[in-house]
C-alpha cells in the first residue's frame, strides 16, 4: 500500500497542473448548478410575482442546505478520506464512507424535519405574507422530501471526491442540474401533456433529480468497484472516533456555512435601507458573485484531497504549498474578471436593466467591490485548505469577522442617513478582511500535529 501512496498523484503530481486537471470537471458541475437558481428564478416569473417574491422567500433555506451538505459537511467527509488515504489506511478510508452516509442520512432527515415544521414561520420572519407566503409553503412542501437525497448526494459526492475522483461526483450533479431544469420547469408551467403543478411542479425538479442522484452513488460506491473507497454495510459497527474526525471539521464549518447566509440576509436588509435603487444596483452587482463563487469552489473541492491526501501522508510541507497555490490561483482568476467589470461595469450591468439610475448603481457597487474579489476568492479557497488540514477555526473567525464589519457598519451608515456608495465600501472592505484574516489564520496555525500523533483505531 504505501508504494501506492508514493506514486499517488496528489502526492507526487506537480501543484498547479494537477490543481487545475481536478478542478476542471468542478468548475463544469457548479456553474451548472448556478445556472440552475438562474433558469428556475426565469420559469418561476412566468408563474407570477407572488410565486416568485415565494421562491425568494425558500432560496436562503435551500441554498443553506448545499452550504451545509456540500461545502461544510462534505468538505469535512472529503477530509477525512483524503487523509486516511494519504496514511494508506484502506479499512480506516471504508469505514469513515459508511459513517459520513449515516452523518448525511440522519442531517438530512433532521433538516427535512425542521423545513417542514419550522418553514411557515421561518418565511413569515423572513416578511412573506398572503399569497407570497401560500407559495413558499407550497414549494416547501415538497421541497423537504428533497433535502435528505441532497444531503445524501452531497455527502457520497464527497466521499468519492476525498478519494481523488472529480469525475463520476462531477458527472452526476452536472446531469442533476439539467434534470433538476427539465422536470422543474415542465411540471411548474405544464409542459407537454403535463399539468401545470406550480410552484409544488417546480420542487419536484429537486425531488426527482437529487432522489435519483443518491441512488446512483450508493450504486457506484456499493457494487460499481471502480471506487477507491468501498461501502461495506453488511458488517457495519459505529465508531466514535470516526464519527468524531469528520464531525469536529463539518460542524465547525456549518457555522461558516449559517454565517455566510446571515451576512447575505443582513446585507440585503441593509441596503433596503438606501433605497429601491441602491437595493437594485446591488442585486445585479452581487449577482456576478453567484457566478464567480463556483470557480473559487472548484479550486477549493480540488485543493482540498491534495491537502488531506499530503496531511496524511505527514507531508506538512506539500500541504502548505498545495494552500497557497491554490489560494492565489483563485484570486487571481476572481481578481481579474473583479477588476474587468470594475473597470467595464456596463458589460455586466445591461445583461438585467437599461434603467440609468440603477445602471449607476450598479456601477457604484462594481467600482468598489470588484477589486475586493482577489481576496475574496483567496478567502474561499483557503477555506477548503483548510478543511482538508481538518483545521477550520481560522477561516470561521474569518467569517465572523466579515459579518461584523458588514453588520456594524452597515448600521452605522444607515443611521447616518449616509450615501449608497458608502455601504458598497463596507461590501469591498468585509470581502477584503475575510481574505486577509482568513490567510493570517492559516499562517498561523499548525498543520498536521494531530495526524502525525494519531494512532489506528479499527482492529485489523
Amino acid at each position: 500500500m504505501q508504494a501506492s501512496v508514493q506514486h499517488n498523484p496528489l502526492l507526487s503530481g506537480a501543484i498547479l497542473s494537477t490543481l487545475l486537471r481536478l478542478s476542471l470537471p468542478n468548475m463544469a458541475a457548479m456553474i451548472a448548478t448556478s445556472l440552475v437558481a438562474m433558469a428556475e428564478m426565469s420559469y418561476v416569473g412566468l408563474l407570477g410575482t407572488t410565486a416568485l417574491a415565494g421562491l425568494t422567500l425558500v432560496f436562503p433555506l435551500a441554498m443553506l442546505q448545499q452550504m451545509m451538505s456540500g461545502g461544510a459537511m462534505g468538505g469535512a467527509v472529503s477530509s477525512s478520506i483524503a487523509r486516511a488515504l494519504g496514511a494508506a489506511d484502506e479499512m480506516r478510508t471504508n469505514a469513515l464512507g459508511a459513517h459520513a452516509l449515516i452523518i448525511g442520512s440522519v442531517g438530512g432527515v433532521a433538516m427535512a424535519l425542521i423545513m417542514l415544521i419550522f418553514g411557515p414561520s421561518l418565511f413569515e420572519l423572513l416578511g412573506g405574507r398572503d399569497a407570497a407566503l401560500a407559495e413558499a409553503v407550497a414549494y416547501a412542501r415538497v421541497f423537504s422530501f428533497a433535502i435528505a437525497g441532497i444531503w445524501i448526494t452531497n455527502i457520497l459526492a464527497a466521499a468519492i471526491r476525498g478519494s481523488g475522483n472529480m469525475r463520476v461526483p462531477s458527472f452526476t450533479i452536472f446531469l442533476v442540474a439539467v434534470a433538476q431544469i427539465v422536470v422543474g420547469g415542465t411540471l411548474g408551467l405544464g409542459l407537454g401533456p403535463f399539468p401545470k403543478l406550480g410552484m409544488t411542479g417546480v420542487a419536484m425538479g429537486q425531488l426527482v433529480s437529487y432522489s435519483a442522484a443518491a441512488l446512483f452513488l450508493l450504486w457506484f460506491l456499493l457494487f460499481s468497484g471502480r471506487a477507491r473507497l468501498t461501502l461495506r454495510l453488511r458488517h457495519f459497527r459505529p465508531n466514535g472516533a470516526l464519527f468524531s474526525d469528520i464531525l469536529r471539521v463539518g460542524g465547525l464549518a456549518c457555522i461558516s456555512s449559517l454565517q455566510t447566509v446571515a451576512t447575505v440576509l443582513v446585507l440585503t436588509r441593509l441596503v433596503a435601507f438606501f433605497g429601491t435603487i441602491a437595493l437594485a444596483g446591488y442585486g445585479i452587482g452581487s449577482r456576478l458573485e453567484f457566478l464567480l463563487i463556483p470557480l473559487a469552489f472548484a479550486l477549493g473541492t480540488a485543493c482540498l484531497p491534495m491537502v488531506g491526501t499530503a496531511i496524511g501522508a505527514n507531508d506538512i510541507s506539500r500541504a502548505r504549498r498545495v494552500a497557497w497555490v491554490s489560494g492565489l490561483t483563485a484570486a487571481t482568476m476572481l481578481g481579474v474578471v473583479g477588476v474587468l467589470f470594475a473597470v467595464f461595469p456596463n458589460l455586466w450591468s445591461k445583461l438585467f436593466t437599461s434603467d440609468a439610475a440603477v445602471l449607476e448603481s450598479a456601477r457604484i457597487y462594481l467600482v468598489w467591490s470588484g477589486p475586493a474579489y482577489f481576496f475574496y476568492g483567496l478567502g474561499l479557497c483557503l477555506y477548503f485548505a483548510s478543511q482538508g488540514a481538518g483545521k477550520v477555526l481560522g477561516p470561521v473567525l474569518a467569517g465572523t469577522i466579515r459579518l461584523v464589519i458588514v453588520l456594524a457598519g452597515g448600521l452605522w451608515l444607515a443611521s447616518r442617513d449616509a450615501p449608497q456608495w458608502t455601504m458598497f465600501v463596507v461590501v469591498a472592505l468585509s470581502m477584503a478582511a475575510y481574505g486577509v484574516s482568513t490567510a493570517a489564520f492559516i499562517w498561523i496555525t499548525p498543520w498536521g500535529r494531530q495526524q502525525a500523533a494519531r494512532r489506528p483505531i479499527i482492529a485489523r
